[in-house]
Formats: structure tokens, sequence, C-alpha cells
């Protein structure tokens, strides 16, 4: 197939869920033979290191600058009750709507957009052309941007409100128009289905299984790992939660547990607020296996859902035993006392890795539990079977003379 796939960022390095996600769907749906052209706005320049990781994947890669978020534009559109601000942020970008509508005279068989918050470039060309397209949505902004809300000064509170309620109408918006709409996960697809008012589709987010089967980790360490994207406040207010209320308590039975932080954007006034020889700020590390090797389990207290998240993934599938809350694995069908183990209170999270950490054949038995229920249900071969059965549907819907399998279909 002839794909048009569009991101409102470089899907490399891999620094969140959602890069690594489009990394690994394009690549996967390119070694299956598919062609692709990759339209993407970006906040920072194409870099080579970038270059050289997409280009192998896709047929045409396409990067236009995106406006600082300072920009007058940006301040000047904020009061249009029409969009919310990452939508105002991402679009009212003409080179960006060009581009795009150039890119609809050539034929496709699928026209792919990611995330509600890019779509305002794309909307009218879109409805002007009637051609069939799907929309791919991670998580409900409007819901997100509850995760960040107390963290907010008093006075920008009232404007998160007005923003996530103008984020809520845009939703209900956007997400009627596409043809095909899909989710991340089941939770995420009933979510939008109710503000939709149309079902949805599930391609769920996965895990590299082959390049993390050889990881075996260090039971014994005493030693605890927490991945994540510090530009999220979920994750910002996980790392508090652990380090102000959890870890005292863990290590009042076991001062000799430690705490590794890995992760894009960790926030570097941390080190001197937390400053413990116990913990270990690790950063960003495009390559997660090193550091899994030397731990004894992935520890995750989120307390705000969306998506699924893919580091947990990824430690399961590295075999680490993983204990997290119930929003943690929120997403995922796995099974609490047999692929992980959980709770929402504080003080259970805390005696739940005081006793695991002393019994190394329950960890084992929970870390491979985990491997196998990602190979079977997230590796990124099972999501890309999941994304080309609606890609399918889509050459069902494309006029015979505007796509390149439209012969071959009619027959």
């Amino acid at each position: 197939m002839r794909i048009l796939w569009t991101l409102p960022y470089l899907p490399w390095p891999t620094t969140s869920g959602s890069k690594t996600r489009q990394y690994h769907l394009l690549r996967t749906l390119a070694q299956h033979g598919h062609r692709i052209t990759l339209l993407v706005q970006s906040k920072v320049p194409l870099g080579e290191a970038a270059r050289e990781a997409l280009e192998p994947w896709v047929e045409r890669l396409i990067v236009l600058p995106r406006r600082a978020l300072h920009s007058p534009l940006n301040l000047l559109a904020s009061p249009i009750i029409d969009y919310p601000m990452r939508a105002i942020i991402n679009g009212l970008a003409p080179c960006l709507r060009h581009r795009f509508e150039q890119l609809l005279d050539e034929p496709w068989d699928v026209i792919q957009i990611e995330h509600s918050y890019s779509f305002q470039p794309f909307e009218k060309a879109l409805q002007a052309r009637g051609l069939p397209y799907m929309l791919s949505e991670h998580y409900l902004e409007s819901v997100m941007g509850a995760a960040c809300h107390d963290r907010l000064p008093l006075w920008l509170r009232p404007l998160n409100a007005f923003d996530r309620w103008r984020y809520r109408r845009w939703e209900q918006r956007v997400l009627r128009q596409p043809s095909e709409v899909v989710a991340v996960s089941g939770h995420d697809a009933e979510l939008i289905s109710q503000i939709s008012g149309r079902s949805v589709n599930v391609v769920v987010n996965g895990v590299d299984c082959d390049h993390y089967q050889g990881v075996n980790p260090a039971l014994h360490s005493q030693r605890l790992l927490f991945v994540g994207n510090f530009e999220y406040g979920a994750n910002l207010e996980a790392i508090e939660w652990a380090l102000e209320d959890i870890l005292p308590q863990v290590w009042m039975s076991n001062p000799a547990v430690r705490l590794a932080i890995a992760g894009h954007a960790l926030p570097a006034s941390w080190k001197l607020h937390w400053n413990d020889p116990r913990i270990e700020w690790v950063g960003y590390r495009p390559d997660l296996r090193e550091l899994q090797r030397r731990s004894a389990l992935f520890f995750a207290p989120l307390r705000h859902a969306g998506g699924s998240k893919v580091k947990i993934l990824e430690a399961m599938a590295a075999g680490l035993p993983v204990i997290t809350t119930g929003k943690g694995v929120s997403g995922l069908t796995a099974t609490p006392g047999e692929h992980y183990l959980g709770s929402d209170d504080g003080g259970q999270l805390a005696l739940l890795i005081t006793q695991l950490l002393n019994q190394p054949a329950r960890m084992s038995q929970l870390g491979e539990a985990g491997r196998a229920f990602v190979r079977q249900r997230h590796d990124w071969s099972v999501a890309a079977q999941q994304l080309e059965n609606v890609h399918m549907r889509l050459t069902q819907l494309v006029p015979a003379g505007n796509s390149p399998l439209g012969g071959v279909l009619a027959k």
C-alpha cells in the first residue's frame, strides 16, 4: 500500500511512548513492503541521527519546522474558542497545510493522521476532497489535562480548566470526522466512543520482544527501576509520590534498596531536592537493557491513566517483575498477581516492594509470566497486524481512481 502518514513530531529519538510507537509501527509496516511517505511538523530540526534512523523505513521523509512555542501567533490565537492551545501550537500552519494539499493530489491507499491536536491544518482539505482517512488518538487530551491541574499555580488553574473544556469540544468535533478512528487500548477506545458516538478500533502499544529477550534482571540487586518521559505531569507526580511517601517506608524496613530513575527531561532540581545516595539519577538512555540487567524490579507508581505504558511493556519483555498501580496498567489486560503486583495505596506498595525483594523465586515467576504476556499480546508484530486490518478497510473506501490498489481491488 501507499501510505501518507502525518506526525506532529519526529519519532526519533524514541524519548516517549508515542515516539516509540510511531517508530516501531513505521519500521514494521515498511518491512511488510508498504511504501510510506512521512509528513512531519517538528519543533526540532531533522538531525543526521534521526535521518539515518527513519530513512530506511520511508519512501519519502518530509520535515517542516513548527513555529516556536512562544510565537506571537500562539499568544494572539490563544483566546480562540474553537481551538485548544495544543491545537493552536501544532496548527494554524499554512506551509504544512499547503504541502498536505499537494500530497493529496497523489493517489493513496491510506491517509493516516496521528493525534487530534495535529488535525487543524488538514481538516478543510480532507473535507473538501471527501477522501477516506484514519485518525489515531493515543489518549484524550481533555482527560490528560487533569494530570497536571493540581501542579499549576492557582491563577493558571482556571485557564487550564477552560482549555480542557475547549479540548473536549475539539475532540467531539474531530473524532466524528474520520472514516476510521484508532485507540491504543480498549479503555481508551471506550472513552473515545463515548465522545464520538462511534465504534473505535484498537491498535495496541507494543514492544520489540526479541530485543529484550536476552535480558536477565539482577534479582538480588535491591535496585528498583523507573523509566518515564518527564515532560508529562503523570510521571513527575509518580516520582514525587515515590520519593516523598513510598520509598521512605521501604527504607525503614530495608535501607539498602536503591531507585534508578531514567528518562527524557529529568528535572535538574530533583538531585538537590532529594539528595540521597540511594537515588540514582540516570536520565535518558536510548537502550535500556543494561539498566534492566542491573535492576531487580520495575516500579511505576502512576496515578493518572491514558494510553498504555510502553515502558511497563518493555520492563515485562525484559523479565523484570513489575509493581505498579491500577492506572499504571490501564489499557493492558494483564492479570494482577500473575503478570504484576499492584495497589493504589502507598503503604501497600511499600509493603509489596519489601516483601518481593526477599522472594527471588516469586520475582522470577512474575518476570517470566510478564515476558510471556507481552510476547503474546503486545509484540509490535501484533500491533502492526491490527493496524494493517484498519488500513485494509480504508482501501475498500478509496475511489478506484485515487488508489494505486484501486484497480486490483475493483477486480
